[in-house]
């Protein structure tokens, strides 16, 4: 079902916050690459290739949100939900709460978008005329 209604902004808005997620992965695979070949007795090619992976899904629901693709709102909120556990763990557990809080509160972000009236009647198909 294809309508003809505009992309709310809040929707675009997620978008670019979830494709700067997806590029931070993408970094940080590269980074791991460089930095990470003194480690032994890992597989850093393998390890960098899953974040690659993982990043590269995160990044295709930025821009499948850019472009008005109803479908990426879905695996967004739940790479939103994911990624909230890995805040908080970064924030809490693991002592380092200058990555934990900032990345929880991006993710906080993309669900208000997400969730916001014009973002829940994008993703519903409804057009301007039936919103009234």
């Amino acid at each position: 079902m294809t309508s003809d209604t505009a992309v709310p902004g809040t929707v675009k808005a997620a978008g670019v916050l979830v494709g700067i997620q997806g590029l931070a992965g993408v970094a940080f695979a590269v980074v791991l690459l460089i930095g990470g070949s003194s480690q032994s007795g890992i597989n850093i090619y393998a390890q960098a290739g899953y974040f690659v992976v993982i990043a590269g899904g995160v990044l295709a629901c930025g821009i499948g949100l850019l472009l008005g693709k109803r479908w990426a709102r879905g695996p967004s909120t739940a790479i939103q939900i994911l990624l909230l556990g890995v805040s908080y763990y970064a924030a809490v557990p693991s002592g380092q709460p200058l990555y934990g809080v900032p990345a929880g509160l991006v993710c906080i972000a993309v669900l208000v978008l997400l969730f916001r009236g014009p973002s829940r009647i994008w993703a519903d198909g409804v057009t301007d005329e039936q919103a009234k």
